[in-house]
């Protein structure tokens, strides 16, 4: 038996740079805070809970759902890489749809250091060594930090399969920007054009600058999510339903085709998208807002072909046509993304929830898409997990 499943209420702290942010323990517990006031729900009423995180000790879930209740409930700590936060939505809402539970909480949250991704534990086998190893074949440039050589090596593939040019991502990247700029929860909210981003230092020439790289971030987002039957004994809010969610892991081809655009998860998404498609009964034509996984510029225009926004090799396309911004058939990351608003790893999957949730509400203020009905939220975590949710309104 399976139950419908609403986001109630939804809470995101603004999210700040490295060293000026609160405690991961304070942030979290900020956000459940908004997100418990937004539903109407005690946090009594809680419950589960699932708290996702990526650089933290055990149990911190506990640490940080403490300052809001010690209700005896379980908490389980998530751990999906960049995917974590959309990790823990996915367990929520599939706590509440099988009926295990009627109302159950999803926070995400990250105290992140600055400079580039690294592992903390050097004792032991890397999770993503396979791929750190295909990568070492694939791309020649040893003297760049692990992520970034993976999605500027995937963005390269790119270039010279289809052909697509340098500036496309700088116009993906100035696109975050002006959507951030009227986000005051985004790390960065100053404006760039393509040329500023072209001009900025490389981080390879002629594949890669710098502001095409998302920036460490720090912050929390947390959603509350119930059933039918739940929200309407407690007159809560059904306007937003979860209507398709899939979590994918990587198949072979990740590695066998020896494709860098298949090493930084591109067939976890596109298996992903179609699964929720399906379990939604709409496909990407339905789509009025996105909230993507760009952690660099160079994924976004993967992602568009991944969820199928366009067969694969026409993200150019989409870009010159401009259906990836207000006027066009998508809007995409119109809360500024990752790129612009960062990447509390986390957090980032919830954050994206936030977002879409206040549009499909229609309370997203300058940010809002009009008439804004179906949205894609599309999270991916190398090593690999990628979730993909489609949020309808009511």
């Amino acid at each position: 038996m399976t139950h419908k499943v609403f986001v109630a209420g939804v809470g995101m702290i603004p999210f700040k740079k490295p060293g000026t942010s609160d405690t991961y323990d304070v942030m979290g517990a900020n956000a459940v805070r908004q997100a418990l006031a937004d539903a109407g729900v005690d946090y009594r009423d809680v419950q589960q809970a699932y708290a996702g995180y990526v650089y933290g000790d055990s149990t911190c879930g506990q640490k940080a759902l403490y300052h809001v209740g010690m209700s005896g409930i379980p908490v389980l700590n998530v751990n999906n890489n960049c995917a974590t936060g959309s990790s823990a939505l996915f367990l929520a809402r599939q706590a509440v749809q099988s009926g295990a539970v009627e109302c159950a909480l999803a926070v995400g949250f990250e105290y992140m250091q600055p400079g580039a991704l690294k592992s903390v534990w050097t004792d032991r086998a890397r999770s993503l060594e396979r791929a750190a190893h295909l990568t070492n074949e694939l791309v020649d440039r040893p003297d760049l930090p692990g992520a970034i050589r993976q999605f500027s090596g995937a963005g390269r593939a790119h270039m010279q399969k289809y052909g697509t040019r340098l500036e496309t991502f700088a116009r993906i990247r100035a696109k975050a920007s002006r959507h951030a700029a009227h986000n005051p929860l985004a790390v960065f909210r100053n404006v760039m054009t393509p040329e500023d981003v072209l001009a900025a230092p490389a981080l390879w020439d002629g594949v890669m600058t710098r502001p095409m790289a998302c920036p460490p971030t720090c912050g929390a987002a947390a959603a509350v999510v119930v059933s039918e039957a739940f929200a309407r004994r407690h007159n809560l809010r059904t306007d937003v339903r979860i209507a398709g969610q899939a979590l994918t892991t990587d198949t072979p081809s990740t590695y066998d085709a020896r494709d860098m655009i298949r090493v930084v998860g591109f067939d976890m998404t596109r298996a992903a998208a179609t699964q929720a498609y399906e379990q939604a009964g709409i496909g990407p034509a339905d789509v009025d807002v996105v909230e993507l996984h760009d952690c660099f510029a160079q994924n976004e225009l993967l992602s568009y072909e991944g969820l199928g926004l366009c067969p694969e090799g026409e993200g150019e396309k989409l870009v010159d046509d401009g259906d990836n911004t207000y006027g066009g058939r998508w809007v995409v990351n119109p809360s500024g993304g990752l790129l612009s608003k960062g990447h509390p790893l986390g957090a980032t999957g919830l954050a994206q929830c936030y977002e879409l949730t206040h549009q499909l509400r229609g309370t997203a203020e300058a940010r809002q898409v009009e008439n804004a009905r179906v949205a894609l939220a599309h999270n991916v975590g190398l090593g690999g997990a990628c979730v993909v949710t489609l949020f309808t309104a009511a």
